[in-house]
């Protein structure tokens, strides 16, 4: 059952059995990070990653979970810096299970319980804030490991 849907400028990678969901400021990241998890599942780091989404990510919810997917026309497509659109193994969709909100204005040495949570289109989820110019894979690495045993 749908409860509504929307697009964010986004990126989505399937770490797992859930999707991280990216958000950020143009220039935060989000590609590179994305690109770092699939590297980290390549090393071995965590089981299992795979893009579902780069830059803009298309939401909607069913049965009370948050879906991500991409929208066709760039389904499998990651933009790096420096190195221009690649194309990878995609998912075509996935359910959310954390969000990573880079260059975020809450993000402390220790952040505070409300900053751990966000709610997308009436789903709530763990949030991991992460201050600008800070590295965010070891936080998200760490948080995949205390979410879903290490991916």
């Amino acid at each position: 059952m749908h409860k509504g849907s929307g697009s964010e400028h986004a990126t989505a990678v399937l770490a797992g059995s859930h999707a991280v969901l990216i958000r950020g400021p143009s220039g935060s990241g989000k590609s590179k990070l994305a690109w770092d998890l699939l590297e980290a599942a390549r090393a071995g780091k965590i089981h299992f990653a795979r893009l579902v989404a780069d830059d803009r990510a298309a939401l909607s919810t069913v049965n009370g979970k948050l879906i991500v997917s991409a929208p066709k026309t760039i389904e499998g497509k990651i933009e790096l810096r420096g190195s221009g659109i690649q194309s990878v193994e995609f998912e075509p969709f996935a359910a959310v299970g954390i969000v990573i909100d880079l260059a975020a204005d809450d993000a402390g040495r220790m952040p505070a319980f409300e900053t751990a949570q966000t709610e997308i289109l009436g789903v709530r989820l763990p949030r991991v804030p992460v201050a600008k110019g800070s590295d965010p894979l070891p936080l998200v690495l760490q948080a995949l490991g205390t979410k879903d045993g290490g991916g």
